[in-house]
C-alpha cells in the first residue's frame, strides 16, 4: 500500500494511539466516530476476510466515550460457513470495553431471474470533482438547498434540506493506505452528520452505525446522501445510501441520542 502524511493513529506495540486529527468536535478528550469505524474495519478485514467476498454489513456499537487513550482491539471468529463468515470485535482501552462490531462476509454468486423494484432517483458526485489514486482530498458537501448542490465550504450547507456528502477522509493508520472496505467504514459514518444535521447545527451523537453493502465501491473516494431521519423525544434513527461513480452499493442507518448542550455548530 502506498505512504500518506497524515493518519487517525499510530500503532505501537498491537495498541492503537489516536492522532490530533481523531480529536472530536463534541469533546476535546474524546476521538471521533469515523476513526473508531474505520479501526474495527481494519482490523476485522485484517483478520478475517476471505478473498472474493463482500463484507455485507458491518455493526458498530459507540455505548461509551473513546477517549484519546491508546486502544487495543481484540477479534474472534464465531462463525466460517460455506456462503456466511461472521466475526465480534471489541475496542479496548485497559480493561474497559468501550465499542464493539460484527462483520458479515458473503460469499457472491449469480443474480436470480426477475425484475425487483429499486428507487429511481440515485445520487451522483459532484460534477467537476477529482478522484485521485491516494492520499487525502477535500471533502465535498452537497444539500438540496445549496445553489450548486455542491460545495467544499461544509457551512453553506447548514439548512433543513437533504445533505449528502463525498469524501476520502484520512486513512486509520498513520502511513497506510486503507483498502475499500475500511475507506467505506469511514465515510459511512458520515451517516449520522448528513442525516441529523439541521439549520442549527448537529444536535444528535449516533450510538451505533450500521452499513450494509452489496459490493464494494470502486475509486478512492465514497459518498453518501442521507435518506430518511426519524426523531421523537430526543431519539432519532437516520438512513443514508451510499454510493460511488458507478451508482448506489449499499446503505446506513444510525440511531442517535439528542445532545443538545453539546451542539455543533457548522455556520
Amino acid at each position: 500500500m502506498g505512504r500518506t502524511e497524515h493518519g487517525y493513529f499510530t500503532e505501537v506495540d498491537g495498541r492503537f494511539v489516536p492522532t490530533e486529527i481523531a480529536i472530536s468536535p463534541w469533546s476535546p478528550d474524546m476521538i471521533v466516530g469515523p476513526c473508531v469505524c474505520g479501526l474495527f474495519a481494519r482490523e476485522l478485514e485484517n483478520r478475517h476476510a476471505v478473498e472474493n467476498w463482500v463484507p455485507s454489513r458491518l455493526t458498530v456499537d459507540l455505548f461509551k466515550p473513546v477517549r484519546t487513550d491508546p486502544v487495543t482491539v481484540e477479534t474472534t471468529l464465531v462463525r466460517d460457513g460455506n456462503r456466511i463468515r461472521v466475526a465480534d470485535a471489541q475496542m479496548l482501552q485497559g480493561d474497559d470495553v468501550v465499542a464493539r462490531a460484527t462483520v458479515v462476509y458473503l460469499r457472491p454468486s449469480e443474480q436470480p431471474p426477475g425484475t425487483v423494484w429499486t428507487r429511481d432517483e440515485h445520487p451522483t458526485p459532484p460534477p467537476g470533482h477529482a478522484d485521485t489514486a491516494a492520499g487525502f482530498a477535500p471533502t465535498w458537501f452537497g444539500s438540496d438547498g445549496h445553489p450548486d448542490g455542491w460545495s467544499r465550504k461544509r457551512s453553506e450547507h447548514q439548512n433543513s434540506s437533504r445533505k449528502r456528502m463525498w469524501a476520502r477522509q484520512f486513512p486509520v493508520i498513520l502511513g497506510e493506505e486503507t483498502s475499500p472496505f475500511v475507506r467505506t467504514a469511514i465515510v459511512g459514518e458520515g451517516t449520522s452528520l448528513v442525516t441529523n444535521w439541521s439549520e442549527r447545527g448537529v444536535g444528535f451523537i449516533n450510538a451505533d452505525l450500521t452499513l450494509t453493502l452489496s459490493r464494494l465501491p470502486v475509486g478512492a473516494e465514497v459518498g453518501v446522501e442521507a435518506d430518511h431521519h426519524i426523531g421523537a423525544d430526543g431519539v432519532a434513527v437516520g438512513t443514508s445510501v451510499l454510493f460511488d461513480s458507478l451508482g448506489p452499493f449499499g446503505a446506513g442507518m444510525v440511531v442517535a441520542l439528542a445532545n443538545t448542550h453539546r451542539q455543533v455548530d457548522f455556520g
